[in-house]
């Protein structure tokens, strides 16, 4: 094969994305060809793809932030052709092409081998949003949150980082309490683990720099409004792991619930992780940490063809759940 398909996304004549034939590169000294088996669809991915956010800083590029798969060639000695490896963040996506492709070249540096327990396939169902959410309940343990400190609150939970918050939440001996406008997704989100349901017009927040402390501890997908009520309702230590703003990006508080609760605020990022710590916490999410109801997570899987809709459905609130995107290798 010397070509390979890629859903490009261009910014020449006006803002548009498709899948183009690309050259299948030979990868220099300390670079790996992958071969990918499968990717997945997160909320950066959508607004990349239909240009409603500013993602990317180069263009074109194929899109994608996740990927999957078994090395095709390796010019890094740590890898070997048919190894099955991942990659998520660092620049796929933003400088450098992603994973909506095919083949998928990267330094060695952001291969992380599979780690037994996974394959391609289910570690792309975890994807950004498994490891993202991993990594905010590693920051929170770290900080000393405890299942006895009281509920932890997710928001946005009908995502993909809420639903596999959940999951493993209440697997590690939390009380998840889940937020949620979507009623029809309630009974879904109970068989994930969680112990309340919220609809968004019922989260506490009052208006006073301090309400009630009602939360042991929250997972935030939101940000704005909401994340300003979590603030003046978190439990005295209570951890705070911010992590989206599709609900905004401003935040409205004070210093009160730090310093007269002893609350956390933990910013999430997920893209720059030291290589150490991304694959500790990628054998968590293979072991320890798997979320017990992974395969109901997926709610649905598409090829390059699909993203196009699924993006316009994403960003139009219509999703749930994480998406699977499977590269037609045969």
């Amino acid at each position: 094969m010397t070509t390979y398909k890629a859903f490009r996304i261009r910014h020449d004549d006006g803002y548009r994305a498709g899948i183009e034939a690309l050259s299948v590169p030979a990868p220099g000294a300390g670079k790996v060809l992958i071969r990918v088996a499968y990717s997945s669809v997160n909320y950066k991915d959508a607004l990349a793809g239909t240009g409603q956010g500013k993602i990317l800083a180069t263009f074109p590029l194929v899109g994608g932030v996740d990927a999957a798969g078994i090395v095709d060639v390796s010019g890094d000695g740590r890898f070997t052709p048919g190894d099955p490896v991942l990659v998520t963040g660092y620049g796929l996506s933003f400088d450098h092409d992603g994973g909506y492709a095919e083949y998928l070249e990267v330094p060695g540096d952001w291969v992380v081998p599979m780690p037994p327990g996974l394959d391609p396939r289910n570690a792309m169902i975890l994807g950004t949003a498994g490891f993202t959410t991993a990594l905010a309940i590693h920051r929170m343990q770290v900080n000393d949150q405890r299942p006895d400190l009281g509920p932890v609150l997710v928001t946005g939970a009908t995502g993909g980082v809420g639903a596999i918050a959940i999951d493993i939440l209440r697997h590690l001996g939390y009380e998840p309490v889940a937020v949620s406008g979507k009623q029809e997704l309630y009974g879904w989100l109970r068989e994930l683990g969680a112990a309340r349901i919220l609809g968004r017009d019922e989260l506490p927040g009052g208006k006073r720099p301090l309400e009630k402390a009602l939360w042991g501890g929250a997972l935030d997908t939101v940000g704005g409004e909401m994340l300003t009520r979590i603030t003046r309702t978190i439990k005295p230590a209570g951890n705070i792991a911010s992590i989206g703003l599709a609900g905004g990006s401003e935040l409205n508080t004070t210093v009160m619930p730090f310093i007269l609760r002893g609350a956390s605020l933990l910013g999430i990022n997920s893209v720059h992780v030291p290589h150490q710590l991304r694959t500790q916490l990628w054998t968590l999410l293979a072991t320890d940490w798997r979320p017990p109801h992974l395969e109901r997570i997926l709610t649905s899987t598409i090829g390059l063809e699909g993203l196009p809709d699924v993006f316009g459905s994403m960003l139009a609130g219509q999703t749930h759940g994480r998406i699977l995107v499977e590269l037609d290798n045969s």
